[in-house]
């Protein structure tokens, strides 16, 4: 089968691929400019390595609550043949792929201007309404190309996301995140709750628009080849300045001091990145911190709650504390904004009935220390620059010193 990759309506590269939607040949590039980040042309072998790579990275993971029933639905585990019935367009970015023989144009069947079928939505939220031998399932939806495990789906322009027994903390935990990040200046995505059929789902509304899109942090990272000696973080600097994306540096020293304070056990490559312009491919900056639900020991039993994640961490370092030593100004930094946000904390907590008096006090209690602990590493910290900037006086001029 042959496709074109579209990048809007500009044409990227002439596919040939098979049912799965593996691209077994690549005809012709007609927009190197426009290819996915990090993807390398050099080599023809290697390119097609690694666009198939980004292709299936878009396709939702066979992990994912609910995959049972897309198998069911496809007659096949091989998700990645949903990307050929839904054109492989997102709600993320503005990539997808045209087929030859039936050509569409990008104005009436992207997703940011045109409705989409909610049959993947409500298949994945056992809401499919339809007979079991799924002939009249429309897979042109945005669900097939939102990445992750936890049961999610987009209604209009917002996404829901689930949580995971038995605590079903997780949306809980977005909407604390976007508290302590309110108050401390941190660019981010609102998230809110709500409650359907007794379950939380954490919602917010899609920070990208049809004159913007996302690019996500693994494929920055692959713009340059990490030389030995050189630290993950400093790499990543290195590839953003190679693009030409602004202000870094500062919004992933925000992003990683959320991290610390909510202990964020899966701040990965693939949840975080730069945002661009999809018209003339301008880099805007960071994302807006977003994803923050695998946090605060979400899956921890009560004893557990408040002790470090001895798991590595992502996606620099190996501990929040060697994220936080890496931070070099503190500046912008107010910590007594968080003044307060126990009891923002406890009252977030209270509408859960999973989360029992014992649990919230324990999780307030642990999000407290954090904070404590924060401040204290800042106070550390402004201590030594403060010493390491003092001038001292060189012996060849104690003598103008003295009286």
């Amino acid at each position: 089968m042959r496709y074109t990759l579209m990048h809007r309506q500009f044409p990227v590269a002439e596919l040939e691929m098979n049912e799965y939607a593996v691209i077994t040949d690549i005809n012709k590039v007609h927009s190197p400019e426009r290819l996915p980040a990090g993807i390398d042309i050099s080599e023809t072998e290697k390119f097609k390595t690694d666009l198939n790579y980004w292709l299936r990275s878009r396709v939702i993971p066979r992990t994912r609550q609910g995959a049972q029933a897309i198998r069911e639905a496809l007659g096949t585990s091989e998700f990645s043949s949903l990307l050929t019935k839904s054109l492989a367009l997102s709600l993320s970015d503005q990539y997808w792929i045209n087929p030859e023989d039936n050509p569409f144009r990008w104005e009436k069947v992207n997703f940011f201007d045109n409705p989409f079928s909610p049959d993947m939505g409500e298949l994945l939220f056992n809401d499919f309404p339809y007979d079991t031998d799924f002939d009249n399932f429309d897979f042109r939806s945005p669900d097939i190309t939102t990445n992750g495990n936890l049961k999610k789906r987009w209604e209009g322009n917002r996404l829901f996301k689930g949580g995971t027994g038995p605590f079903h903390q997780e949306p809980l935990n977005e909407e604390i995140a976007t508290v302590i990040m309110q108050k401390l200046n941190i660019p981010h995505v609102r998230y809110f709750t709500v409650w359907r059929k007794e379950l939380p789902y954490s919602v917010c509304e899609n920070f990208i628009t049809r004159n913007t899109e996302l690019v996500s942090a693994w494929q920055i990272e692959k713009v340059l080849e990490k030389n030995n000696g050189v630290s993950s973080r400093q790499h990543f600097l290195n590839c953003c300045d190679k693009l030409g994306i602004p202000g870094v540096r500062e919004s992933i020293d925000k992003m990683l001091i959320l991290d610390y304070l909510i202990e964020n056990e899966d701040r990965h490559w693939g949840n975080f990145g730069a945002v661009r312009n999809a018209h003339t491919l301008e880099w805007q900056g960071l994302a807006p911190v977003f994803d923050c639900g695998n946090s605060l020991w979400y899956n921890k039993n009560n004893t557990a709650i408040g002790t470090l994640n001895l798991m590595r961490n992502k996606p620099f370092c190996n501990s929040h504390e060697e994220h936080i030593e890496q931070i070099t100004d503190f500046s912008e930094l107010d910590i007594s904004a968080l003044d307060g946000i126990k009891n923002e904390c406890s009252k977030l907590l209270s509408q859960s009935p999973f989360i029992d008096k014992s649990r919230r006090n324990a999780l307030c209690d642990a999000l407290i220390s954090r904070v404590e602990l924060l401040g204290e590493h800042i106070q550390s910290h402004n201590t030594q620059y403060f010493i390491s900037n003092t001038e001292q006086p060189d012996e060849e001029n104690e003598e103008d010193l003295e009286p």
